[in-house]
């Protein structure tokens, strides 16, 4: 018997099997079944960082200096590769893939609320993350699902992680999928008004429920565990390791503005690690020749091995 869902996977498979056809031209405004035509292969290099700077980072960043020493420093400029040499592989860390028309405008801060930049945390919240950091090396349970090779979290799947910046967005009667290049993550997310699930089922990344305003696709997620984080990543700066809780639900919106951009946002409310929602926003660009390769994250991932594995010698050094 044929299921919702093994039509979607099915359908799922053809699409990435067989990309939409309106290659390097404008593509059509409308898929078959009448939704805003939002597919494609779209990218967000960004050079804005993540909370408008403060004099508090200093702060923030003390117990992250401990195990990156020379956080403070200043760091090179970005290298720029050549068209040719980014068609031979995956675009290379911190944005080295696409030229300046590709990349987006350097802004103040991804966060436009509140008008300060910054999100609004709760001090419980900054010294369970920093306890984190300053114990990173005595467990698994300490680094962010993304070093662990989970997931990178709805919505911090979708902030600019300096590499791995490409989304597939593809769409089946009733669904849009969005295939995120770092930790090859489909998030599958249904178009209708069917019910939510109950209060009893987590999901690392909620269950989304989406919905189109005009232009404009809206989703709402709920349903989240609290094993998750808001920011995985260094490049979501002091947001990287704050925990979600099972409070936690978002509002995303994608409004394709024109034939080669979408205006992403999202509104967090979480009361546990958050005095107040909050609100991201950023473009994602299509790049008719960014080419998604697969993340190896479990097989490449020495790094939470040899992070542990460190741990364990400056016990072993210690007399622990």
């Amino acid at each position: 018997m044929t299921t919702p869902h093994s039509f979607v996977c099915a359908a799922l498979v053809t699409l990435v099997m067989v990309p939409p056809a309106f290659g390097q031209g404008s593509p059509p405004l409308r898929t078959p079944d009448g939704q805003p035509n939002i597919q494609g292969v779209w990218t967000n290099f960004d050079p804005t960082p993540f909370e408008a700077p403060d004099d508090i980072d200093l702060e923030r960043l003390a117990p992250l200096a401990v195990w990156f020493p020379g956080t403070n420093r200043p760091q090179r400029p970005p290298a720029t590769l050549s068209p040719e040499a980014r068609s031979r592989g995956p675009q290379g860390p911190w944005g080295d893939g696409p030229g300046d028309a590709l990349r987006n405008e350097r802004r103040r801060s991804m966060i436009v609320d509140p008008p300060s930049g910054r999100a609004p945390l709760r001090d419980s919240a900054i010294a369970r993350r920093n306890q984190n950091l300053v114990h990173l090396t005595d467990g698994w349970l300490t680094h962010t699902p993304w070093e662990r090779c989970i997931t990178r979290g709805i919505p911090g799947g979708m902030f600019p992680g300096g590499y791995g910046a490409g989304y597939q967005i593809l769409q089946v009667p009733g669904y849009v999928v969005i295939f995120y290049e770092m930790i090859h993550e489909a998030r599958i997310i249904p178009i209708d008004d069917r019910a939510p699930l109950s209060e009893d089922i987590r999901l690392w990344n909620g269950n989304p429920r989406g919905r189109w305003e005009g232009e404009t696709l809206v989703v709402e997620t709920a349903n989240y565990n609290d094993q998750g984080t808001i920011g995985t990543n260094i490049a979501s700066r002091g947001l990287r390791g704050i925990q979600q809780s099972e409070a936690l639900t978002i509002v995303e919106r994608f409004t394709r503005v024109d034939a080669d951009t979408i205006d992403y946002e999202v509104t967090i409310d979480d009361p546990g690690p958050f005095t107040a929602p909050w609100t991201v926003a950023m473009p994602l660009n299509r790049d008719t020749t960014y080419q998604i390769f697969e993340y190896e994250c479990h097989a490449g991932n020495y790094g939470l091995e040899n992070s542990l594995r460190a741990g364990r010698a400056e016990d072993a050094a210690g007399g622990q």
